[in-house]
């Protein structure tokens, strides 16, 4: 294991556990992607430092940079966010007078649900044929 992080408080595992999470992927559904267990999975998420080659695989199942797994440091996010907004900026962050049209915010946000909707259905396919790969084997 020749992969140091530059930040010693970032757990790429940790952030492996939070990206999966936020995508709503399952241990066992990364691990089959993978071609490991799921308990194989679960101890990665422990591992501070995950190899490269390895982290690279797991960022391309989960189709997000591999930086991002590298980097993501939740505490620095926390004094970032916290550190920007003081009593007063929220009042200060309201705007009354809006750049956007609120009826093409509305179908902007109609095509996004949609475009969504759509994702779903695709990840829908893949996961029934990789279930129907899963079931061929046994």
């Amino acid at each position: 294991m020749t992969h140091t992080t530059k930040n010693p408080k970032i757990h790429q595992g940790r952030n492996v556990k939070r990206f999966r999470d936020m995508l709503g992927i399952k241990q066992d559904s990364l691990a089959f992607d993978l071609d490991m267990s799921q308990q194989t999975i679960s101890l990665l998420e422990q591992k501070e430092i995950i190899d490269s080659p390895l982290l690279q695989q797991i960022a391309a199942v989960l189709k997000i940079p591999v930086e991002a797994i590298q980097n993501f440091d939740e505490e620095q996010a926390v004094n970032i966010i916290s550190n920007t907004f003081d009593n007063g900026s929220i009042l200060n962050a309201i705007n009354h007078n809006p750049t956007f049209h609120p009826i093409e915010k509305l179908i902007q946000l109609h095509e996004e649900k949609i475009a969504l909707y759509e994702r779903m259905l695709k990840e829908k396919d893949e996961m029934m044929a990789r279930l129907e790969q899963l079931i061929e084997r046994k």
